[in-house]
């Protein structure tokens, strides 16, 4: 039996799961389409509980701030604009979009919206950090479900897994690196940086590693 601390043990890179897609990243079984979307639920709702925190919102959040502060646009238009430019980033990394893609901007905007009035609010800023640290963790988690579904990443974790594949870089790190920079950017730019925010960058990557190990352990591809 598998001891605590190999459990936690961190994937170097993506794995296969029993319930990746195949070739096509538009044809799914109803196990991937449930595990897909079970993800990006979890995923919008981490957020949700980043946001709720009130110390800091993701480092992409921030980046989408400072952009509509420079450029005179709002967030929404300018987190549009940052996934289009990041979908171009793809194509040197021969990357390509399918339902995953699609179903990452649909699914997670709306399970921000459902559960930010659900989830607490709290104003003790022990309560927030451990919220924080629980949306950490659940982000980290949601990311590994729905990114070995297989049937394309979100716009930002399909330049993760690029940047893994083609450098051979460790997974973890290629994510923190993503958020540090994403985050200095959007800093300079003169998008709002809390406590939160420092965390998240800091710890995004180990999660998503770790949980990719999980559930490479929990539910390996057979063949």
């Amino acid at each position: 039996m598998a001891s605590f601390g190999q459990w936690l043990r961190p994937a170097l890179t993506v794995p296969k799961t029993s319930w990746s897609a195949g070739e096509s990243n538009w044809k799914v079984s109803p196990k991937t389409f449930l595990v897909l979307f079970l993800g990006l639920w979890l995923f919008g709702t981490g957020e949700a509980l980043l946001i709720d925190a009130s110390l800091g919102q993701s480092p992409w959040t921030v980046l989408a701030d400072g952009l509509a502060k420079t450029l005179g646009m709002t967030i929404g238009q300018t987190t549009f604009l940052t996934s289009v430019v990041v979908l171009l980033l793809w194509i040197p990394l021969k990357r390509k979009p399918g339902l995953g893609t699609v179903m990452n901007i649909l699914v997670i905007a709306v399970a921000i919206d459902v559960m930010i009035p659900i989830l607490p609010s709290p104003e003790n800023v022990v309560a927030q950090s451990i919220q924080v640290l629980l949306g950490i963790l659940l982000t980290g988690i949601a990311s590994a479900l729905y990114i070995t579904c297989n049937v394309g990443p979100g716009p930002r974790d399909g330049l993760m897994t690029g940047l893994n594949e083609k450098t051979g870089v460790r997974v973890g790190r290629v994510r923190t690196g993503i958020e540090v920079v994403v985050l200095t950017i959007g800093w300079l730019l003169g998008g709002v940086v809390g406590i939160g925010t420092l965390l998240f960058a800091l710890l995004i990557g180990q999660s998503v590693a770790i949980a990719f190990g999980l559930v490479e352990r929990i539910s390996p591809q057979t063949s």
